[in-house]
């Protein structure tokens, strides 16, 4: 099971480029979009994802959501959590949460409202008698999901990120501290200057973004566990259930700790080491380790998560061609 804070404890993060971070953070994003406009635009699935992404998108939800959460986080900005100058520090970790609700609720949402609908409708079996089968209607249907999340997550990204770098300098007027310039200007040819983002600013945005990624990492996970539910349980089964999973997912680590430690019940232990190996350790994709104590999360860390996330959710949405393939949609 994977621990970000054994991770972090034995990583030196003096020894770990925060450039570097940035650019693999980035460069993971940008390869997980080419890859996902290449499906949609290259194979019989796409034209469900793009059509599922669409739906989503022009759905009321994505824009309360999204009002809902930037202004969630422009009012974090401001108020003042009496931490003692670690402001920032729980403004990042507000902040994550704020994302991670808003794209989990729109994953499972969309995944009840596209598919349950579609099947109970009757709807799918027009879909299903052109030349799609039924394997190719789920991947569309959870990659087509996927997509609204990333478009969701990129909108707020941008907010958060914006937050952020200006709630360094808030911080330090409030302190009556010098405040860092919001730009440093940079000289590229010989009496032109451009204004730049100041680096002791974005070293702070830097931080947060691997653990962007990993939330979005655990609604991905989170969102196939939704589409394979949905294509047997109504939409409030599929709501209770996910939601179930994610308190659990974040849990396991902890009733497996307290099984072996506190309780020393056998029973007990094996009841929670079957929900550790079972449902997802959704804790490994939590970073407040990484944000309380100022540690970059490692790239190593964040490829295991990646490959982590990618072999748990297509093992539970090969087990949703299981569920679907039998199921009647007359």
């Amino acid at each position: 099971m994977l621990n970000p804070v054994s991770v972090l404890a034995q990583s030196n993060p003096l020894q770990i480029s925060v450039q570097y971070d940035w650019m693999l953070t980035w460069i993971g994003i940008v390869g997980i979009m080419l890859a996902l406009v290449a499906y949609s635009y290259g194979t019989r699935g796409g034209v469900i994802a793009r059509a599922t992404t669409k739906e989503a998108i022009r759905q009321p939800l994505f824009i309360l959501l999204l009002l809902i959460s930037a202004a969630v986080l422009a009012l974090n900005t401001i108020m003042p959590f009496f931490t003692l100058e670690d402001d920032v520090k729980m403004l990042k970790e507000c902040g994550l949460a704020t994302l991670l609700i808003a794209g989990a609720l729109m994953a499972v949402w969309t995944a009840g409202t596209s598919i349950t609908s579609e099947i109970e409708g009757k709807t799918a079996m027009t879909l299903l008698s052109k030349p799609i089968n039924r394997r190719q209607f789920i991947v569309g249907k959870y990659l087509g999901i996927v997509q609204t999340v990333i478009w969701l997550y990129l909108s707020l990204t941008i907010v958060f990120a914006s937050c952020i770098y200006y709630k360094v300098g808030y911080d330090q007027k409030e302190r009556s501290e010098e405040i860092t310039p919001a730009f440093e200007w940079k000289e590229i040819t010989s009496g032109v200057e451009i204004p730049l983002p100041h680096p002791d600013r974005m070293k702070v945005v830097n931080q947060v973004l691997p653990g962007i990624a990993l939330s979005f990492l655990q609604v991905c996970v989170l969102a196939a566990m939704s589409v394979t539910i949905a294509t047997r349980m109504p939409m409030v089964v599929n709501l209770v259930v996910c939601f179930a999973i994610f308190v659990i997912g974040n849990l396991t680590p902890l009733m497996v700790q307290q099984s072996e430690t506190a309780i020393g019940n056998e029973y007990v232990t094996f009841i929670a080491r079957l929900f550790a190996t079972i449902l997802p350790s959704l804790e490994s994709f939590n970073i407040s380790a990484a944000v309380s104590t100022g540690s970059q999360v490692p790239p190593a860390y964040l490829a295991m998560c990646f490959v982590y996330a990618a072999a748990y959710a297509a093992a539970i949405v090969l087990l949703g061609f299981i569920l679907f393939e039998d199921r009647d949609l007359a």
